[in-house]
């Protein structure tokens, strides 16, 4: 089974229409200004900081952050999805959208469109489990505060970096630049610098980027042996599209376009050339020196008209 789809002929850049990757750093940066602008709305309630910090950090993040607590999960199931989604601060935004754009550029060009955003949900999921088995089978370590909560999407980026690598590890990175270099010593930095920034008290903080580069890998694994975990998710994608494209023709209609604007079989404006006596010489010349045969059809059409009009007169 091939990693590529069948229809991909170019890269994708940034701002393609249909770009999985700039759908995703759309999505994430549209929940980061909701919540960074709902903290706003706190600052005009309470007086100080600590006031803010405080009812926003046990009202609102918890409204979109994974809970630990399985209790509290089931009435916030939907936190599984929206928490690989949520980031809290500017710079740990701009550098996951960064690394975002990086790996996912690469495994467009790699495999095609309709991958990243299965991959992307995944990694998420993997990270969610993984969050979710070391804050519960770990009790001494659910009981620090940074524990109680997960959110970001660094498990969906690790997975989609990883399966990049897994692809063509010799990926070459800025090839103009003397060569570059493989795309494994880019995804290998990437992993260290996001080793080296997690809590170091926390063990749950370390169990996502693992699994989310665990699930990358298996990833591929299984498309090189005929399951690919994302065709079933983007044929979903493609129908809740259906549902809200207009131009889409249903099962026995013909496109819309035609049934509002094409609806006669007739030619609208057809151009007719000009009698002339000077085309008729021409014409006439023509024939002399090739043959009636080799008259095009318009020719023919303005000897046939020039008759017409000699039998009126």
């Amino acid at each position: 089974m091939t990693y590529t789809e069948p229809s991909y002929r170019q890269r994708i850049t940034f701002g393609q229409s249909n770009n999985a990757v700039t759908r995703l750093i759309v999505i994430n940066l549209v929940v980061f200004i909701s919540i960074a602008l709902t903290k706003v709305f706190y600052y005009y309630t309470y007086r100080t900081d600590a006031e803010v910090d405080l009812h926003f950090n046990a009202e609102v993040i918890p409204l979109a952050a994974l809970p630990a607590s399985l209790s509290d999960l089931l009435y916030k199931p939907w936190t599984v999805l929206t928490s690989m989604f949520t980031h809290i601060g500017v710079w740990m935004t701009l550098a996951n959208m960064l690394w975002l754009w990086t790996f996912g550029y690469i495994m467009q060009d790699l495999t095609g469109n309709r991958k990243i955003v299965p991959l992307y949900i995944y990694g998420g999921l993997a990270g969610v489990i993984g969050f979710l088995l070391a804050a519960n089978l770990l009790p001494a370590n659910a009981a620090h505060p940074a524990a109680s909560i997960y959110y970001g999407g660094a498990a969906s980026i690790t997975a989609i970096a990883v399966a990049a690598t897994v692809v063509s590890p010799g990926y070459r990175i800025f090839p103009l630049l003397n060569g570059g270099f493989p795309l494994w010593i880019l995804t290998a930095f990437y992993l260290l610098i996001s080793i080296a920034t997690l809590p170091f008290y926390s063990v749950t903080a370390y169990v996502p980027p693992v699994a989310g580069a665990l699930t990358g890998y298996l990833f591929i694994w299984f498309i090189r042996r005929g399951y690919d975990w994302s065709e079933w998710m983007s044929n979903f994608f493609d129908w809740i599209n259906d549902l809200f494209n207009p131009d889409k023709p249903r099962k026995g209609q013909p496109p819309i376009k035609d049934q509002l604007f094409y609806k006669t079989g007739t030619t609208p404006y057809t151009k007719t050339p000009h009698v002339t006596a000077e085309r008729v010489d021409a014409i006439l010349d023509k024939i002399n020196q090739g043959g009636y045969n080799s008259l095009t059809a318009e020719e023919k059409d303005i000897l046939r008209r020039a008759g017409e009009d000699d039998v009126r007169i």
